[in-house]
């Protein structure tokens, strides 16, 4: 799905306007509770959470906890690249 926003003329003049709007999406959902780590770093098109709360650390923002579905996602994750790692030997 695709969404368009207009961004105020001020906001156009910043370097990566759309990518910072994206972000500040993805962190806002993340605080109210409505993503997890995990679907935002998949709306940011990062490979795991972790890049995710990387952004969260550098904006100082707490990541006070880790939800079931989170680790679900990650065990997920761990076995896509334990079942990836044993394909190549």
């Amino acid at each position: 799905m695709q969404i368009t926003v207009e961004l105020p003329n001020d906001l156009t003049q910043r370097p990566n306007p759309a990518r910072e709007a994206l972000e500040a999406l993805a962190i806002a959902g993340f605080r109210a509770g409505t993503l997890t780590a995990f679907q935002a770093a998949q709306l940011l098109e990062f490979g795991s959470r972790f890049e995710f709360e990387r952004i969260l650390k550098e904006r100082g923002i707490d990541d006070h906890s880790h939800s079931v579905a989170d680790l679900d996602d990650d065990m997920k994750t761990l076995r896509k690249l334990d079942a990836s790692r044993e394909d190549r030997r």
